[in-house]
């Protein structure tokens, strides 16, 4: 790859990294071109050398997010290896994941977006729902296994969703203790 190739590849990965960033943050109708390309240092002229549309770039962005937070929570269940499900509960309900949407999970930011999107988002929405059944389950496991990684799935993309839209800090924190609480205690019923 020569020089102006590399150079070429190195922004658009930057102009990725960002946006992943911008869309897990303020989901996917807000981050503009313009704004996206400024703040990965490029002009807006530029935009069209890396990406056919908008559309292509949110697609390809919020595929790297949905990624990059599978990669986080894979960690955080390998982190004890005796009790891997409660490594990857206690980092998905923590203040630290709710407070930092930019670099969190994109399944909370991106669900009702992929359920209006196309293929694209849909399908990268989906493997990452798919990974994620796999991480809290066992690739293969029974039915009961599997039932039980998505109501934990579900339960931990649901809290953090909540905790993150009230506005009562005690509540917030209420929501993540109590549903890590009961998931690692096995239970989702009250």
């Amino acid at each position: 790859m020569g020089h102006s190739q590399a150079e070429k590849a190195e922004s658009r990965e930057r102009v990725l990294r960002v946006a992943a960033r911008r869309i897990r943050e303020e989901g996917m109708e807000q981050p503009g071109v313009a704004a996206l390309m400024k703040e990965a240092g490029l002009t807006h002229g530029g935009f069209y050398k890396h990406f056919g549309s908008r559309e292509d770039l949110m697609d390809q962005a919020a595929a790297l997010a949905l990624a990059e937070g599978e990669e986080a929570m894979a960690r955080a269940a390998r982190a004890d290896a005796d009790r891997p499900r409660d490594g990857l509960i206690d980092a998905y309900l923590s203040a630290r994941h709710r407070d930092s949407p930019g670099t969190g999970c994109a399944l909370v930011t991106l669900g009702a977006a992929a359920g209006r999107g196309g293929t694209g988002i849909k399908e990268a929405y989906e493997q990452q729902v798919r990974g994620y059944l796999d991480l809290i389950g066992a690739p293969g496991a029974g039915a009961e296994d599997r039932a039980d990684a998505m109501v934990t799935l579900s339960a931990l993309v649901g809290a953090m969703l909540m905790a993150r839209a009230v506005a009562d800090p005690e509540l917030s924190d209420e929501l993540l203790d109590t549903v890590a609480g009961r998931l690692k205690q096995g239970t989702s019923a009250p």
